[in-house]
Formats: structure tokens, C-alpha cells, sequence
């Protein structure tokens, strides 16, 4: 009987967990970037054809910041999610065999690049880094790539000065989002920040996929009302990953279901990708290693 119970328990705390045997269930994270039920809406699609290809129960979980999803892929409760580069960087840091980087999103013009996107509202008079001086500044959430990594080592460069409040700007905070610095600007409460876009397409279209595009989707702007004041250089496009210890066979059918997406259902392609995509492509780990270093070297420098 004991022995029948310690099996019972040890199947109770695998469950929604890869086993030897396989998968009970199958969940996916989804990073902030808008609100949590926007998410989940736009991946419900990937939710039921996932079910459709496991033959498990599939869940969707949509924390309030990154840092629940990139925890969730480290303890074992979320097995896939889309991570932006330094949200895949902080994993493999922490541990390297944790997931494996499978897929990337593409660009209509086949590129695997994204930038981050300084702006404005255009009646600020703000139309460059330098008029944000002694102004306040919105970062996204500090585990974002171009919501707080990027941003935070090259504007630095181009101001001479660091991202610490009362420095160049009045103040610098984290708004929790991209969403939420897009809103912040737009309504005035924060003079300038930074989001994420493809760079590609036409601005008042919020280009063709990126945070400013779903904003301009979910009718929170008016992309007339805000300027672009400064860009990153071209950033790699964060990948989609899967833990290594799922089995093989749900590895690959999910590789392939992805991989697949645009062409089965372009509409839920568009919903998953945040706007215009080329569809999914393999990439491994390689691409990654810049912006881990990059990482590394913010973490060792305590910043």
C-alpha cells in the first residue's frame, strides 16, 4: 500500500510535467507585451491545434510580467513559450540545459531582426533623445530585450550619460509592459520610452509586427499622434523554445506545428507573431550568443 501511494504521489507531481512515459498536459507561456486576456485570445488558436496535435489538455498562462514565464520554463510548469533574446539569455544563464531555442519568427522580407523603438506623442515637441533631457522615460519590463536591454547599453552610448534617474533624464521607471509604456506616452503620464517593432512597413500601421502594431490593432493609439525619436541597431528575433526534457516526439510535433502555422492558418500566425510574419523558422542556440554576452556582462556588472 505504501508503495502504491508513493507512486500515486510521484504521478500527482509530475502532472502537466514531461515524464519518460510522456506528457499528461502541455502548457504555454505567453511574455507580457499587452494585456493578459489580448493574449491569450491571440494564441487560443495555438492552443486548440496544439491540443489537437498532443492529444493532452493544453493551457495557456499569461503572467503579469516575463520573469513568470522565463521561472515557469526553469521549474518545469510552462514547456514552451516565445522568449525575446534576453528572456532566453537569463534562462540559459541560469540554466543552460533548460530549454532548447527551436523556431524564430520572420520578417516579410525573410530577416530574423527586430529593433527597439524610442517615441514620443508628436505634440510634445520631442522629436530626438537629446529634447528628452531632464524629461521622464518609460523602460518595459527588465527582463525585455528591447523594452530594457538593448536600449539600456545603447542609448547611454549615444547620451554620454547613464539611464539613472536625474542623470540625463528626470526620471527613469519601468512601466511593466509594452503595452503599458505605449499607453503611458500616449496619455501623457511618461514623456518618452521604448517598445518593440519589426521596423518594417508603414509607421502609422505601427510597421508590420511589433507591440506598437497590436496597440494600433487593439485601438489603444493613433499611431499620427506619436513620432519615432531614436532606433536600436537590428536586434535578433527572441525564439520560440521547448524544454529539452519534453519527449522527443512532442518536441517534434510541435516544432512542426509552429513551423507549419502560417501556412495552415495565417490569421492565428498573425495573432501569435504580433502582426505581419513570414512564418516560423528553425534557428539553435548559436544566433543567441551576443546578446547572452550582453547579458552576462549587465549581471556582472550589477546593472
Amino acid at each position: 500500500m505504501k508503495h502504491l501511494l508513493a507512486i500515486l504521489a510521484a504521478t500527482t507531481a509530475l502532472a502537466g510535467a514531461a515524464s519518460a512515459e510522456g506528457i499528461t498536459q502541455f502548457n504555454i507561456g505567453i511574455l507580457g507585451g499587452e494585456n493578459a486576456q489580448d493574449r491569450l485570445n491571440s494564441n487560443e488558436c495555438l492552443r486548440k491545434y496544439t491540443e489537437e496535435a498532443l492529444g493532452v489538455p493544453v493551457k495557456l498562462f499569461a503572467p503579469a510580467d516575463y520573469d513568470g514565464v522565463i521561472q515557469g520554463l526553469l521549474g518545469g510548469t510552462i514547456d514552451m513559450a516565445w522568449l525575446g533574446a534576453s528572456g532566453y539569455a537569463k534562462v540559459y544563464l541560469t540554466d543552460a540545459d533548460a530549454v532548447e531555442p527551436v523556431l524564430v519568427k520572420a520578417n516579410l522580407d525573410g530577416s530574423y531582426t527586430y529593433h527597439s523603438i524610442g517615441f514620443a506623442r508628436r505634440d510634445s515637441g520631442i522629436t530626438k533623445l537629446a529634447d528628452i533631457k531632464g524629461k521622464s522615460f518609460g523602460f518595459g519590463d527588465p527582463n525585455s530585450t528591447s523594452g530594457y536591454l538593448i536600449p539600456s547599453v545603447e542609448i547611454p552610448q549615444a547620451t554620454g550619460h547613464s539611464m539613472e534617474s536625474g542623470e540625463y533624464f528626470g526620471e527613469v521607471k519601468f512601466t511593466g509592459g509594452h503595452e503599458q509604456t505605449i499607453v503611458a506616452v500616449n496619455n501623457g503620464d511618461i514623456d518618452a520610452g521604448v517598445t518593440w517593432a519589426d521596423g518594417q512597413g508603414n509607421w502609422e500601421d505601427g510597421y508590420n509586427s511589433g507591440a506598437l502594431r497590436k496597440a494600433v490593432d487593439a485601438g489603444l493609439v493613433d499611431m499620427n499622434d506619436l513620432v519615432e525619436i531614436w532606433r536600436s541597431k537590428p536586434i535578433p528575433e527572441g525564439p520560440i523554445v521547448l524544454r529539452k526534457v519534453l519527449p522527443e516526439d512532442v518536441r517534434a510535433k510541435m516544432t512542426a506545428l509552429v513551423g507549419g502555422l502560417k501556412e495552415k492558418d495565417a490569421d492565428c500566425a498573425y495573432g501569435v507573431a504580433a502582426g505581419e510574419t513570414a512564418g516560423f523558422v528553425p534557428i539553435t542556440h548559436d544566433y543567441y550568443e551576443t546578446i547572452i554576452e550582453v547579458r552576462r556582462q549587465k549581471i556582472a556588472s550589477g546593472s
